[in-house]
């Protein structure tokens, strides 16, 4: 897949290079370009250092047709991205009174004095456009060269995002129509590893239009299929196309797109369902619950949840025979029968699902080994025990376990 244009993304400050800072920005505009068909190809990160500052400019020009520059626009010394991209493209700086009337304004609002070294912002390109700032007193700008643009915007996500949204890409679509469209959908897929994944279907990993890459993720396997085309809509018919037959490969493994989650899709099946749940939890000590809990509308389904780490509460609350746990332990298929089943009885919930497991580091034995989890789900279907020896260490058995729970009361639903 090739777009038509392509992009780079620099991102200037020394901070970001000591990790003092987290660099949102670049995705944020990184996620946006497709949409305008330019296929951002690379990133950088630079310090405050007009040497290397050059050097990077004049390699991202090189080989892209638009560069963008995230930060370095402040009023101070060490604030040198304009005068870099100027002086790299062969343009004068002029000041600009509007602009220095407008940082003044901004000043004047915040009820502050301004420092005449502000005034510096007030200089632009003598080519090329200037991007208005209302959220801060450093404008954006646009360079132009010939058939290269460089798009130079500040670093603060307060004033970046709105800039990115309100001025660059209005700016950019007045060029979009010659541009098509680059549209992205990603497939979300759980109970099968990403090698499995890619065996399946790796003749569709050889298309060339609509692309189809894999990316491995914690528990899950995503695979984006992207189309450049000239229209969304004709690129969207592509991606259709792609995703049809993908599901026909995985099946339900498949259980979502972009922004799905297991745990959203788990609970909007058991609303479109009308069945209701309750988690009986041990190893996991009520993340399986808390998982259901942090998607909005939930409150329509999950009834609630027993943490029952002590033999006593599983007995006690759960009702979990006092020979189950002296002859085969916690541990084991006949406790998770018994939890899940006692939890939907406790709470007269539709399905009851229990974990009870060992998560480490201690605790193993070579018949019951670190990792050994049981989940029951228990329905008016009958109850099912799912046995499984998760890798990782305490928090990957655990997490682990949540996403088996929840995707086997999908499964259930489906």
């Amino acid at each position: 897949m090739a777009a038509s244009l392509t992009a780079e993304i620099i991102s200037v400050g020394t901070e970001l290079l000591m990790g003092q800072i987290v660099d949102t920005n670049a995705a944020y505009l990184a996620a946006r370009l497709p949409r305008l068909g330019i296929g951002c190809y690379r990133r950088q990160t630079v310090g405050d250092n007009k040497e290397r500052l050059t050097e990077t400019l004049i390699t991202a020009l090189n080989r892209s047709d638009i560069v963008f520059t995230i930060g370095g626009l402040g009023p101070t010394a060490d604030d040198i991205t304009k005068e870099t991209v100027a002086e790299v493209l062969d343009d004068k700086m002029k000041f600009d009174a509007s602009v220095a009337r407008k940082i003044e304004s901004y000043f004047e609002r915040m009820g502050v004095p301004m420092a005449e070294i502000n005034l510096k912002q007030a200089l632009v390109p003598e080519r090329g456009a200037v991007l208005d700032n209302p959220n801060g007193t450093a404008p954006g700008a646009v360079f132009v060269s010939d058939s290269k643009k460089v798009v130079v915007l500040p670093g603060p996500p307060r004033e970046f995002c709105p800039m990115v949204e309100n001025q660059v890409i209005p700016y950019l679509l007045g060029y979009a129509d010659c541009w098509g469209a680059i549209e992205s959908r990603t497939l979300k897929i759980t109970g099968k590893g990403e090698s499995t994944v890619a065996d399946e279907i790796k003749d569709l990993l050889e298309s060339e239009e609509p692309t189809v890459a894999p990316y491995a993720k914690f528990g899950e396997v995503h695979l984006r299929i992207s189309s450049a085309s000239p229209t969304s809509r004709d690129a969207f018919a592509k991606i259709d196309d792609m995703e049809a037959k993908i599901r026909q490969r995985l099946g339900e493994c498949v259980f979502g797109i972009d922004d799905d989650t297991l745990e959203s899709v788990t609970v909007k099946a058991l609303l479109d369902a009308g069945k209701t749940i309750a988690t009986a939890e041990s190893c996991t000590a009520g993340m399986v619950s808390a998982a259901i809990a942090d998607v909005a509308g939930s409150s329509g389904t999950l009834l609630g949840g027993v943490v029952s780490y002590a033999n006593e509460v599983k007995m006690n609350t759960l009702g979990v025979p006092k020979e189950v746990l002296d002859t085969v332990g916690a541990v084991s298929e006949e406790c998770a029968k018994a939890m899940a089943e006692g939890v939907r009885k406790v709470t007269g919930a539709d399905i009851g699902v229990s974990t009870t497991g060992i998560a480490g580091p201690g605790g193993g034995t070579d018949a019951k080994p670190v990792g050994l989890v049981y989940i029951g789900l228990a329905t008016d279907e009958g109850t099912a025990v799912m046995r499984n020896v998760f890798n990782g260490g305490r928090n990957d058995v655990r997490r682990r376990t949540v996403q088996k729970a929840l995707d086997a009361v999908r499964r259930f639903l489906k």
